[in-house]
Parts: C-alpha cells; sequence; structure tokens
C-alpha cells in the first residue's frame, strides 16, 4: 500500500481505517481468494431541523463500515459489517468467500485491471469540515425559516428550516496493490413553507448545499427564495390539452439529463434493457448539444479522483456534438460488452451539459410565444427501456415570452428519444451545486395533459 507512505494529511482515524483494509486483505488471501477488495468509512455530521421557531429534531451522526469482496476463480462474494474487532472482520471475509463457493463463474467477475487504477492523487480540496455548534446550527435554522414566514403574509405554515454537515473519510484497497484515500465534507441549509388554506394551498422548498460551508448561501437569502417560490404558486389554474413548448426550470431540467445518464450505464445496456443499448456513436440529440464529465473540478459535488474500483477518473465527452460517444461502465459491464471500463464505477462524477443560450431563465422564456415552465415533477412515470415518459408536473403558463399564472394537476408525456431530439436551447443558469450540472433545458414541443 505504498500511496500511505505518501499522504500529506494523516489522523488516527485515517491510520486506522487504512490497518483495517490492510487486514481484511490479508485475510481474504489466507482463506483463498485469488483477489479481494474492500472500502471502509468513517463519518460524522450533524442535522437540526426547525418548525415554527421549535426546535424539531437534532441529529448527531457517527457512522462507519466496511464492505469486502472476494473472487474466487470467477465467483465473488460480498460481505459487510460496522464492527472493526478483528474477530468480526475475520468472520465478514470468511462469510464472503462462503457466498463466492456458492455463487455461479462468471469471467467477467474481477478487480478492474491493473493498466486502468489511478496513480495520480490530485487534491480536489473537497474536505472543508464545519465546526458548527449546537447553538449556532439551531440560530442558523431559525433565521432561515423565519425569513421566509416574514416574507410575505400568505405563508401561513412552515415545514421547517433545517442545516445539515458532514464529513468523512473513505479507503478503498484491492489485492492489486491499489489503496486511495477520500476525505471529503458536505453542507446544506434547506426550507419549505405553505401558503394558503384548505384546497388552496401550495407548498415549495429551497436549499444549498456545498462542500465548503463558507460558500452556502445565507440562511436568509434561502428562506426568502423557498417562499418567493411557494407565494409564486398561489392561484394556479388547470390546463388545456395540448402540445405546447416545455422548458424545464434547471432543478428539473437536471432529473431529464438523469433519465440518460441510467439509460447508458452497464447494467442495462449488456442485458438490452436500455432505449439506447445500440445507440453508441448515433445522434441522440440535436448538433450543438455536448455533455461531458469532469470528475477533477475542486470543490464539486461529484469530483473524484479515481471510481469506485480505483480506475482514474478523467474528462470526457458523453455526447458530443449530439453524438452518444460513450457508455457509463464498471469493470464487470465493460467485459460483458468486449470494452474497457469508463471509470463509472459508483456513478457519475459532475456531469456537465454545456449552454447553449445566454441569458438565464428569463431569456428563454422570452423566446416562448404560448408555452408552459415546469418547476416540478411528479411520480415516476419513466420507462428506460422503451424511452416511454409521462409525469405529473407542476408549473406556469408562458405567453408572449412573460408567466402568466401558475398551473397544475397536468402530466407531460412523450418519448425520451424524440425528447432529447426535441432540445432547442440549454440556459446557462447552471446550478453547480449538485452532481449533474445543467441549466434550464428547452424542449420544442411535449404533449400535456390537463383539462
Amino acid at each position: 500500500m505504498t500511496p500511505k507512505d505518501n499522504l500529506a494529511l494523516r489522523d488516527e482515524t485515517q491510520e486506522r481505517l487504512l490497518d483495517l483494509a490492510a487486514m481484511a486483505l490479508d485475510r481474504a488471501r489466507e482463506m483463498g481468494a485469488s483477489m479481494a477488495e474492500v472500502s471502509v468509512s468513517h463519518g460524522q455530521g450533524l442535522s437540526v431541523t426547525v418548525r415554527k421557531e421549535e426546535v424539531e429534531t437534532i441529529e448527531h451522526h457517527r457512522d462507519k463500515g466496511m464492505n469486502i469482496r472476494v473472487f474466487l476463480d470467477g465467483c465473488s462474494g460480498t460481505a459487510s459489517c460496522s464492527d472493526f474487532s478483528s474477530g468480526e472482520i475475520r468472520n465478514s471475509v470468511q462469510t464472503a468467500c462462503n457466498i463466492a463457493r456458492h455463487t455461479e463463474r462468471d469471467d467477467c467477475n474481477g478487480l478492474a485491471d491493473r493498466e486502468l487504477l489511478a496513480t495520480e492523487f490530485p487534491d480536489l480540496d473537497l474536505h472543508h469540515p464545519w465546526n458548527v455548534t449546537l447553538e449556532e446550527a439551531v440560530d442558523i435554522a431559525r433565521r432561515c425559516e423565519s425569513a421566509a414566514l416574514e416574507f410575505d403574509n400568505r405563508i401561513t405554515n412552515s415545514e421547517g428550516g433545517g442545516l445539515s454537515t458532514h464529513d468523512g473519510v473513505e479507503i478503498y484497497a484491492n489485492s492489486h496493490g491499489f489503496c486511495g484515500i477520500s476525505r471529503g465534507s458536505q453542507h446544506g441549509i434547506h426550507c419549505s413553507v405553505i401558503s394558503g388554506i384548505g384546497q388552496a394551498m401550495q407548498r415549495d422548498y429551497w436549499y444549498d448545499s456545498r462542500r465548503v460551508p463558507e460558500a452556502l448561501a445565507d440562511p436568509e437569502s434561502v428562506g426568502r427564495t423557498a417562499a418567493r417560490r411557494t407565494v409564486n404558486r398561489i392561484g394556479a389554474r388547470k390546463l388545456a390539452t395540448g402540445e405546447y413548448p416545455v422548458v424545464f426550470e434547471a432543478p428539473v431540467a437536471q432529473s431529464l439529463v438523469g433519465h440518460l445518464v441510467s439509460a447508458i450505464q452497464g447494467a442495462g445496456l449488456y442485458k438490452k434493457a436500455s432505449f439506447l443499448h445500440d445507440r453508441l456513436g448515433c445522434r441522440i440529440f440535436p448538433q450543438g448539444i455536448h455533455i461531458h464529465e469532469q470528475p477533477l473540478l475542486p470543490r464539486a459535488a461529484g469530483s473524484a479522483g479515481y471510481d469506485g474500483e480505483g480506475v482514474a477518473t478523467r474528462n470526457k465527452a458523453i455526447v458530443d456534438d449530439g453524438v452518444l460517444s460513450s457508455f457509463l461502465l464498471d469493470s464487470y459491464t465493460a467485459r460483458k460488452l468486449g470494452k474497457t471500463s469508463t471509470g463509472n464505477a459508483g456513478g457519475i462524477h459532475n456531469l456537465t451539459v454545456d449552454s447553449t443560450a445566454r441569458g438565464g431563465l428569463e431569456g428563454m422564456l422570452k423566446t416562448m410565444d404560448r408555452g408552459i415552465l415546469v418547476t416540478e415533477l411528479i411520480g415516476f412515470g419513466v420507462n428506460t427501456v422503451t424511452g416511454d415518459y409521462s409525469r405529473g408536473a407542476f408549473g406556469y403558463w408562458v405567453e408572449q415570452g412573460e408567466i402568466r399564472h401558475p398551473v397544475q394537476e397536468f402530466t407531460i408525456a412523450g418519448n425520451l428519444n424524440d425528447m432529447f431530439m426535441g432540445i432547442c436551447a440549454v440556459g446557462d443558469d447552471v446550478m453547480d451545486n449538485r452532481n449533474i450540472r445543467t441549466g434550464s433545458i428547452m424542449l420544442e414541443r411535449l404533449a400535456a395533459a390537463g383539462e
């Protein structure tokens, strides 16, 4: 485990986790495993929720765990534990080996190829613990909620304001000699409030989440944004059934890009259970659409120097000028497809959709004659096998480039093949605090079922 000798940052917990990872791999080798991998983590955090100025929940988190996976002649077994005693680790390794002996051989099983493993470990500046006291956390949550309640007298109730903070360290090591150390933190402020009474009630929320506590929006800003979004929903009407241009607001647009991610991940591809399983190298978006991974962005939500198998991450195009140029594969699914791992074991890393239009959401709406701005999606009616898409929605009716009134109780429907090809603009109002980074997305036309 030579990377251990080059660490600039050490502490007792980290050293202990490194020793535990080494112990688990030693036990796996002693029990006959031809290959093994282990991840071991330790973290702590605080969550506070305040509702109507009263403290509703306080949670202190301390979590730890180990996952061990062994390979015996093409068979694999996995076990986990949260007890770090040497006896329990031995028992977990033995359990994993016993499972492997009862599973079928699969030549695609195994660790990531040695030549793909990360050999450099850039400092991505992901670890910024927030030593906030309980009293300070409660005060921040109260300030957030109070700003929302005081924003407008039409705010009649609250689901609460809150703060959360977490930091930890995770070690991934395998029998190829790889050892990676990942330290990270994540902090957030959120608020949700209600307007009106009875059948006229509306609810909305807002939040901010960052690696660095100083980079968070101030709590009053979060509260006011939640209240503004809630008040704007008052007086929502029903929508006439028809086909309209549709803009997905940036937070909602992320879910649309998320369906692309689901459709190009390995498991669905090798089983041919994705509507995009045979579309690599084909046009699936209009020209001018570029989607790429940026795993090495400092302080970003999805940054990582290596994936869940130790494979080095790198900047890569997923969609290049509208053409699908890469799947998202781990080692197993890559072998099933006769390809090479793309460094996506465990998921994506800062998937970014390049903007094609300036002026933010307002500028995009000004190009719309009559259409819909969607700000909330309801339900899960998306089939990535066929691409069929149908979800309930809330939003705003737009006419002559201006928002006229809120609309509710309607469904938008189509097929993702057509929806992807129907994208005509991506805004520059990018939310950069999530793993999918995109601005608002405009579709030329989409069916909406209302009255």
